[in-house]
C-alpha cells in the first residue's frame, strides 16, 4: 500500500464513521505514523508504507473511528507551536485557546522594563499548555501553575520538562486559589476554566463528551460556577497594575462580565476568538 492508498482508505473509513474532516484525520494520524509534517505526504503519494507501518495505520485508525480523538492516537498535539503532550487526564488545547496564551505572553513581555520578573498564575493549567506557552514566549517569566488533578500536573510536569521551562513554573495541586499562599501576588492570573453547562455535556461530540475529563468541561448548571469563585477570589492575588485573562463558553459573555463588575473588578476587554464569537474576557482589580 502506499502513502496515497493509505490516506485514501483510512479517509473512506472515517467518514463511515462520522468522523469529521476524515481526510485531514487520515493524514495527521499517517503524518504521525511515518514521523514527519503533514504537508510531506503531499512529496511522498507514491512511497509504498512497510508491513509495520501498514499495521500502526490501521490501528491509528481503528481507534481514531471509534471516536477516539486523534490528539489521543497521537499522543500530542500542537500549541502555540510547541508539541504538548495529552491524553484522557487533560482537557485538549483549542485552537481559540493559544490567542489566550498569547494574549497573556504579550502583556508579560510588556513588563519587561518594571525591574522585575514578570509573574504569572495559570489556574486549572491541564496539559500545562498555557502556563509552558508563556514561559517559552517570555523567558524571564515564572509562572505558577494549579490544578485538581494530580494526573493533570504529571502530564503538565512532563510537558514542561520537554520544553525546558520545568524551573521556572511551580505546579500546585489544589482546589484552584485555594492551593495558594495567600502572600502570593501575580502580574497575570490567566485561565480557561471549565465553562460548559451540566446539562449539555451528554450532547458534545463523543470526542469531546466520552475522552476529556468532566472536571475540565463541567462549570455546573450555568457553566459558570467556577468563574463566579475566581471573579470573587482572584483579585487579591494580583498586583494592583496586574491583569487577569479567562476564556468563556458561547453566550456568556454578558453575564461573565456583569460577574465581575459585581465583584470590583473593571472590565477592560471582551475580545473575540478565530470565529469573531465573544471569548476572552481582560479585566483588573478596582483600585
Amino acid at each position: 500500500m502506499t502513502v496515497l492508498e493509505g490516506i485514501q482508505k483510512s479517509t473512506e473509513f472515517l467518514a463511515k464513521k462520522g468522523v469529521d474532516s476524515p481526510r485531514l484525520n487520515a493524514e495527521l494520524l499517517l503524518a504521525h505514523v511515518l514521523n514527519m509534517p503533514r504537508m510531506q505526504l503531499y512529496l511522498s503519494f507514491e512511497r509504498a508504507l512497510t508491513g509495520a507501518e501498514t499495521d500502526l495505520l490501521r490501528e491509528c485508525i481503528r481507534r481514531r473511528g471509534q471516536r477516539e480523538p486523534w490528539q489521543h492516537v497521537a499522543g500530542s498535539t500542537s500549541f502555540c507551536g510547541l508539541e504538548i503532550t495529552v491524553n484522557r487526564h487533560v482537557l485538549i488545547p483549542r485552537p481559540e485557546t493559544e490567542l489566550l496564551a498569547e494574549s497573556g505572553w504579550q502583556f508579560l513581555l510588556s513588563l519587561k522594563d518594571s525591574g522585575h520578573a514578570p509573574t504569572a498564575l495559570d489556574i486549572g493549567t491541564g496539559s500545562g499548555c498555557i502556563a509552558i506557552a508563556l514561559t517559552v514566549k517570555c523567558p524571564s517569566a515564572r509562572v505558577h501553575a494549579v490544578d485538581v488533578s494530580s494526573e493533570a500536573l504529571e502530564v503538565a510536569a512532563g510537558n514542561a520538562a520537554r520544553h525546558h521551562v520545568q524551573d521556572r513554573i511551580v505546579f500546585l495541586q489544589g482546589d484552584g486559589l485555594a492551593a495558594l499562599p495567600s502572600r502570593l501576588r501575580f502580574d497575570l492570573v490567566i485561565t480557561n476554566p471549565p465553562y460548559i453547562p451540566s446539562a449539555e455535556i451528554e450532547t458534545l461530540k463523543p470526542e469531546v463528551r466520552d475522552y476529556d475529563p468532566r472536571l475540565a468541561l463541567d462549570g455546573g448548571a450555568d457553566g459558570l460556577d467556577c468563574i463566579r469563585r475566581i471573579a470573587a477570589e482572584a483579585g487579591g492575588f494580583l498586583q494592583p497594575e496586574g491583569r487577569l485573562l479567562l476564556e468563556f463558553g458561547d453566550g456568556q459573555a454578558q453575564q461573565v462580565s456583569a460577574l465581575f463588575e459585581m465583584q470590583n473588578w473593571i472590565v477592560e476587554a471582551i475580545q473575540p476568538d478565530y470565529s469573531q464569537r465573544p471569548r476572552f474576557l481582560i479585566a483588573k482589580p478596582r483600585l
